[in-house]
């Protein structure tokens, strides 16, 4: 089948028109004909990546399914994926029929909400599987607009707030990201990611305001793309926008938020800093492994002190984007093959556990971890689903948690033993965090009065965890799954890092790799 990755691209953004176009109406009808267009158009977008990925071939480490068309303005329109981006597309994929499902219940603005949605998956695929910079740079900002509005109409008291918080910080980032890519296009004289990927972009000293900056237009670029993605994934300190925007945001957002657009940060690491950036990146690992060690401890003992039970998970997702920014920066096999296995572990558990939030908060309209107590008497499937999303998310053994944060933890021991001891202590207080809020909502007894009639989950509910529960287990105890399509990928991704690297400091890494 040829076009298949436009397909997979315009597929949500066509039923997204077609509902803005052709759907009137806020009676019953018009909301339910939303919901079930959006859910086949997501279904069957899942449906076709199924052939992506049944047709990709991991042993070749190019860019696969690539199409390129002339756009507008010069520009070129290109498109393809490796063994990196593509099992983000499948991520993204996966998730957003479960989320369209997750949010069956709503009935404001039902038409807008599943647009929005829509278009937010077309552009997250689009991120995922753009060969151009111009291309990858308005699909990564357009992805802000359809969030911003899903938190900013349909969120809570502080919507507004939130809403603007995400979008200000995430835009400003991107900003720097903007100038850096005009200054590499001016250098190369291309936008092509593929060609840039092999272009050498200067590491001469040079003078900014006064200033010598060693490594040159390597670290200015590095430090400007770093901008961009450290907002996005998000990491510490410029994270605080994260815990407001999930809290303020409907369940079905927040699943969306966590589990694929902070991963657009973890790529971009992947596909810019490291192979275009290879000096700048070596030289500033360090700087990295302890932004990642000090995000790791600091929002884990801060999760620890939270009563409201999103932003308690909201903090465990900015420590465990730690792990990943370690193991990219690593620049080893295990580091890389690990990040990449826990930007999807993560995907998968910590939507399940938002929407193990949002099962509680639809019948109790209280995210207060006080208000609940003793769920296991009125709830045993909920307490089962909880449980186990709670022990993939301390990184049990047997569930895909365990096996990102060992490989991340793997390979940046090799490279630093100091910052792996600082950050191994965060497994243990993931397990303080994670097993106390499980404790306080599920275990007890049941004394609250408005518990006592508290139902169990709907069999829409058990319907949404089931696939979730079935992938974190799969990749629990066959890693290969994925390992197997990102190893070839990553291992031609470090060999080019490396051999980019100056015979000391390539010497250096290439032994502990």
């Amino acid at each position: 089948m040829e076009n298949l990755l436009s397909i997979i691209t315009f597929v949500p953004l066509v039923a997204a028109a077609i509902l803005a176009l052709f759907l009137r109406g806020e009676d019953a009808a018009a909301q339910k004909n939303a919901k079930w267009l959006a859910l086949i158009a997501t279904t069957a977008t899942f449906l076709v990546s199924l052939f992506l990925i049944a047709q990709f071939d991991p042993a070749d480490t190019g860019f696969q399914f690539v199409e390129e068309r002339d756009w507008i303005m010069g520009l070129t329109y290109r498109v393809g994926v490796d063994g990196i981006s593509i099992l983000f597309v499948m991520l993204t994929t996966f998730l957003m029929p479960l989320t369209i499902l997750a949010c069956w219940d709503v009935k404001v603005r039902v038409k807008e909400y599943m647009i929005a949605f829509l278009v937010l998956e077309g552009l997250m695929i689009g991120v995922f599987v753009a060969l151009d910079l111009v291309l990858f740079y308005l699909f990564f900002e357009a992805g802000l607009i359809p969030m911003f509005l899903i938190i900013g109409i349909w969120g809570g008291k502080d919507r507004i707030y939130a809403a603007f918080k995400f979008f200000l910080y995430t835009f400003l980032g991107s900003v720097l990201m903007l100038v850096a890519m005009i200054a590499m296009y001016v250098d190369a004289g291309t936008t092509n990611i593929v060609e840039l990927l092999g272009h050498d972009f200067g590491t001469e000293t040079v003078s900014v305001l006064g200033f010598q900056i060693v490594g040159g237009m390597q670290v200015l670029l590095w430090l400007a793309f770093f901008a961009s993605f450290a907002v996005k994934m998000p990491m510490w300190p410029v994270h605080t926008w994260l815990p407001d925007a999930h809290v303020q945001a409907p369940t079905a957002g927040s699943v969306v938020l966590a589990a694929i657009l902070l991963k657009m940060g973890g790529y971009g690491f992947l596909r810019f800093s490291l192979p275009m950036f290879p000096v700048a990146s070596d030289m500033l690992a360090p700087l990295v492994f302890w932004m990642s060690a000090i995000a790791i401890v600091y929002t884990s003992l801060v999760a620890l002190a939270q009563a409201d039970m999103k932003k308690l998970i909201a903090y465990s997702s900015v420590a465990h984007m730690g792990y990943v920014t370690m193991g990219i920066f690593a620049a080893n096999q295990q580091g890389l093959d690990g990040a990449i296995f826990q930007m999807l572990s993560h995907g998968f558990i910590s939507g399940a556990l938002f929407l193990c939030v949002g099962v509680i908060y639809d019948r109790m309209h209280t995210r207060e971890i006080d208000a609940y107590g003793g769920l296991v008497n009125r709830m045993p499937a909920y307490a089962l689903i909880f449980m186990f999303f709670t022990m993939a998310n301390v990184g049990l053994p047997g569930t895909s948690g365990f096996v990102g944060e060992f490989l991340t933890l793997m390979g940046i021991f090799q490279v630093n033993t100091w910052v792996a001891l600082f950050a191994t202590s965060g497994v243990i207080l993931s397990a303080a965090y994670a097993l106390w809020l499980y404790r306080r909502v599920v275990f007890g007894d049941l004394i609250k009065e408005s518990l006592r009639t508290i139902s169990d989950m709907t069999t829409r509910e058990r319907a949404i965890f089931a696939p979730l529960v079935a992938m974190t287990l799969l990749l629990g105890v066959y890693p290969s799954l994925v390992l197997d399509v990102t190893g070839p990928s990553v291992a031609a991704l470090l060999d080019s890092y490396h051999a980019s690297l100056p015979a000391d400091a390539a010497g250096l890494r290439l032994a502990s790799h």
